[in-house]
């Protein structure tokens, strides 16, 4: 189909077509058949592309229910600062002497399993299923719609071919009047007459031109392009034939069991509620849930230098205390005759070296990714709902009555169609027999008029009887058009109420 679209989007355009949100629009060609005019439509109808937006939607929807199934991961990270100075809790004092600056991250596994989880990937499958129904119902009314404004922009064209042969025979009429009043064989009350009849006719042309104009700018809107600047350049090639009906009405039935588009979507409305009544019923089964993390962070003093000052203090006061219990120690040893622990070197073992504070700055740069690793974190739970106060029982109720209506509504949707497919089949069986009868009509009218206006050239008849027999033959070439085009739409309606086309 695309490559006929991108075919008849080639073909000479006439008028000036504006642009959409969507883009440029295609010019219309010349000539449009059926076929063009429906595949137009399909790509460009905004009300079908409304319902067509629909299925990006459903379809993300069972990918997500799918997705259900898979652990959901989440990372977090930050950057802290926070300022020197005093922090007071209670009765006591913190002093923080310099400013710190911090990372941290944090990676969380969570995954879930219930009945709901289990259930969704149906439920978004009716629920895609749904919208595909919706999308076909649809298409079908779209395709209703412009075959019914096609049929109607013929039915207009034949009128105004009928009134144009109208106009013809009222010239000739004219002509003949003025013929026979310059011999003096009628009076100027045939040629006014003529005259009357032949305006009246040229409004008629002039009313019926018109309705085409209408019908075809109605054409285009519902192919959903604006019409050119002259819409009455544009000319419609495809004309149906009169097909005696061959149908029985059982297979007409058999075929809108299986093709009607609205029953379609509502028996697909209908798995899609009695999924979704599952899926409530669902919460009374247990739950798992699964929580793992990983976390770790960075603390880093702006000014390192007071860590190796404070490294400082603490190793002369750790070198002071050495070296006095070791004159303690010694002392006790000699008077007592102990054996208490002596350190030989103080400074050795307490003293703070070069490298030792190069090794305090070093350690203080960690900002921002060298990480301390927290204890890796792992929690799993189950759990059973016992009471919540009856809302489980009312959304089951609720989905229940749905899931009900929804069949209820499907079975009246079923006998609706059975309706509409036999008065539609009935009607076309009578629009089919009102065309042979029409047909009659319309050549013994004609054989009236011949005969009437022979009459009226040789001068056995009145020129009164030539326009009642002539407004007898124009009634019955608007009856038989009138009954042509009205099998032409019980056949439409007939396609649309199975649901397929029926030629």
């Amino acid at each position: 189909m695309k490559t006929r679209v991108l075919s008849l989007l080639g073909l000479l355009a006439v008028g000036t077509v504006g642009a959409t949100a969507q883009g440029r629009l295609p010019s219309i060609p010349q000539t449009l058949s059926l076929q063009d005019a429906l595949e137009l439509s399909e790509i460009y109808s905004p009300i079908y592309a409304q319902t067509l937006n629909d299925r990006g939607p459903a379809a993300w929807g069972v990918r997500n229910a799918y997705g259900s199934f898979l652990p959901t991961l989440n990372v977090s990270s930050n950057a802290t600062y926070s300022g020197a100075g005093t922090q007071r809790f209670l009765t006591t004092n913190f002093v923080q002497p310099s400013a710190t600056i911090g990372s941290s991250y944090s990676l969380t596994l969570n995954w879930t399993l219930n009945g709901n989880t289990l259930l969704q990937p149906g439920v978004q499958k009716a629920a895609l299923s749904a919208t595909d129904a919706s999308i076909d119902a649809a298409r079908m009314t779209l395709r209703s719609a412009v075959v019914q404004q096609y049929v109607a922009v013929l039915e207009a064209e034949a009128q105004v071919a009928l009134q144009e042969r109208q106009v013809a025979r009222n010239i000739e009429n004219l002509r003949l009047a003025q013929a026979r009043h310059d011999v003096g064989q009628t009076t100027m009350i045939d040629v006014r007459q003529a005259e009357v009849t032949k305006g009246q006719s040229d409004v008629a042309l002039l009313v019926a031109e018109h309705l085409v104009l209408v019908n075809k700018l109605t054409l285009f809107q519902s192919m959903g392009i604006p019409a050119p600047a002259d819409p009455m350049v544009v000319t419609l090639s495809d004309s149906f034939p009169i097909i005696e009906p061959h149908w029985s009405l059982d297979e007409l039935l058999a075929d809108a069991e299986a093709y009607n588009p609205d029953m379609n979507n509502l028996r697909a409305q209908q798995t899609s509620a009695e999924w979704n009544e599952r899926s409530v019923k669902s919460q009374w089964l247990p739950s798992l849930n699964f929580i793992a993390n990983w976390s770790g962070f960075t603390q880093q003093f702006t000014n390192g230098e007071f860590l190796v000052t404070s490294a400082r203090s603490q190793s002369v006061a750790n070198i002071g205390g050495c070296q006095e219990s070791n004159v303690i120690n010694q002392d006790l040893n000699s008077r007592l005759g102990l054996d208490r622990p002596i350190v030989g070197d103080c400074n050795a073992q307490f003293g703070i070296t070069p490298a030792d504070e190069n090794a305090i700055r070093a350690s203080n740069s960690v900002f921002p990714f060298n990480f301390f690793n927290q204890p890796f974190f792992l929690r799993a739970t189950v759990s059973l709902p016992i009471f919540d106060q009856f809302n489980r029982n009312l959304q089951v109720s609720r989905a229940s009555a749905q899931a009900e209506d929804m069949k209820e509504l499907s079975r009246a949707r079923e006998l609706q169609v059975r309706t509409d497919v036999s008065q539609t089949f009935y009607g076309l069986l009578a629009a089919h027999r009102a065309i042979e009868i029409q047909e009659n009509n319309r050549v013994a009218a004609r054989e009236s008029t011949r005969l009437a206006r022979e009459r009226y050239r040789v001068g056995a008849g009145t020129f009164f009887e030539l326009l009642d027999a002539q407004l007898a033959n124009e009634q019955a070439e608007a009856d038989y058009i009138t009954a042509v085009f009205a099998y032409h739409r019980a056949l439409v309606g007939l396609e649309a109420a199975v649901g397929r086309p029926l030629r």
